[in-house]
């Protein structure tokens, strides 16, 4: 059974919030790629379509839009995702994954992309934080 860590980013208010995604909905991922809409039942909120923006595998090795696939690639950055240079020029050989996601994956980012009829802070309150307010 595949686990994930999903990351929602909340576009209007600019919180984020960590989800776990776990059985069929975490299955129905696999396969997958960067830039798809995805609909939000998928961590918990029915009626939001969520964007796949990024991912890391369980070394921190991120995921490139550009690298089709789901492999682990030594390529050679200039600057980007994945690299950063320090000086002007520079390039170095890093290991990056490709834009599917896969088995392998670990934490997948996604932003909101169409809003629901729920908040988002209210679909993701811990029952015990209700329970205190009434």
């Amino acid at each position: 059974m595949v686990d994930y860590k999903a990351i929602v980013n909340d576009v209007k208010t600019g919180k984020s919030y960590n989800v776990p995604v776990t059985g069929h909905h975490a299955n129905s991922l696999n396969g997958k790629n960067l830039g798809e809409i995805v609909d939000g039942i998928f961590v918990g909120l029915p009626g939001y379509k969520l964007k796949i923006t990024g991912g890391s595998d369980r070394n921190g090795t991120p995921m490139r839009a550009d690298l089709p696939g789901n492999k682990r690639r030594r390529l050679l950055l200039s600057d980007g995702l994945g690299f950063h240079e320090r000086y002007p020029g520079e390039r170095k050989r890093t290991t990056v994954r490709g834009s599917a996601i896969s088995t392998d994956i670990v934490q997948i980012n996604l932003a909101i992309t169409e809003y629901g009829p729920k908040s988002v802070e209210e679909s993701f309150a811990k029952p015990e934080a209700a329970a205190e307010k009434h």
